[in-house]
């Protein structure tokens, strides 16, 4: 079949998915590429009419896709989104039913990349609030690891060999990962914030078995005890209490799994009050006894 190919500097493929593709959780519609020259009308008028919209109407997609902005900027808006500037770096995502439209300044253009794709593991992930119709647009910066990521996903599409669906959907989860990975990172990228956590982090994994208080941690780092549970809680996804006690439960694991120390010498080596909280506290995160932990990750003598 011919390649669905505008001219030198655009490729869109456009997919189908069985229902067999459906069951692995997640499918792709659409993947391609544009470099819009200034100047240049947007959008180019040779996609299907189903994906062609006007920059000034906007449109209603039934699926989301991702996009990618390598060169240039232009302007972004929805239906849960204020009009917002967009800039090469940056990602922005599209959600099904509602309305948006996005467009290049024309005194720069802009190069970008999509993907479009649906199913239950992203509408999980936008149902638990990793991604917010409000807060579509991700800082990444220009990095060559997203383009091959694009490029593969393009590659992938235009040879559709057996198993295609899956290897576009591992594709997918890898962008979406570092959409919001480098974003959060973003956030706090050279502050006074992200250096006080990296160094809280530092010290939590020294002395985790010994008697660590944040509240102590905070004062060795001259800041506010608020300030610091707000920002680090941000920053790992953890409270630092809970971040302690997440060292001592993985720590605890290794031992059980790799030594012959009893429970209760686990519990005190890995800063836990008493035998008996450190059993409660293991059982309530992995749904195991320390002895059942160890029979089943232990390798047979």
């Amino acid at each position: 079949m011919e390649e669905p190919r505008i001219n030198k500097n655009q490729y869109s493929r456009y997919l189908i998915e069985s229902e067999q593709d459906a069951l692995w959780g997640l499918t792709v519609s659409t993947v391609g590429k544009q470099r819009i020259e200034p100047g240049e009308p947007y959008p180019p008028g040779e996609h299907p009419m189903r994906y062609l919209f006007s920059a000034r109407r906007g449109r209603v997609l039934g699926e989301y896709q991702l996009l990618y902005l390598t060169q240039g900027k232009g302007t972004f808006a929805s239906a849960s989104c204020r009009r917002a500037p967009l800039a090469a770096g940056q990602m922005f995502l599209l959600f099904p039913g509602e309305w948006h439209t996005y467009y290049p300044d024309p005194a720069t253009g802009w190069e970008e990349y999509w993907i479009g794709f649906k199913g239950e593991n992203i509408d999980n992930r936008v149902r638990h609030k990793f991604f917010d119709r409000s807060a579509p647009i991700f800082n990444v910066g220009v990095l060559d690891e997203v383009v091959a990521l694009y490029t593969q996903a393009i590659a992938v599409a235009r040879e559709q060999k057996a198993g295609f669906q899956q290897m576009l959907a591992g594709i997918v989860n890898h962008l979406l990962g570092l959409a919001f990975s480098r974003h959060k990172h973003a956030g706090f990228e050279h502050t006074h914030a992200a250096d006080c956590i990296n160094q809280a982090k530092i010290v939590f994994s020294e002395r985790f078995r010994d008697d660590i208080r944040p509240e102590a941690v905070a004062r060795e780092l001259h800041v506010g005890y608020s300030w610091f549970r707000r920002f680090f809680k941000e920053y790992t996804g953890f409270a630092p209490s809970q971040y302690v006690h997440e060292l001592r439960l993985q720590h605890a694991k290794s031992l059980l799994t790799n030594t012959t120390l009893n429970a209760k010498e686990i519990a005190f080596d890995c800063g836990f009050k008493s035998p008996e909280y450190f059993f409660h506290a293991f059982k309530c995160k992995t749904g195991l006894t320390p002895l059942e932990y160890r029979k089943q990750t232990s390798q047979p003598t």
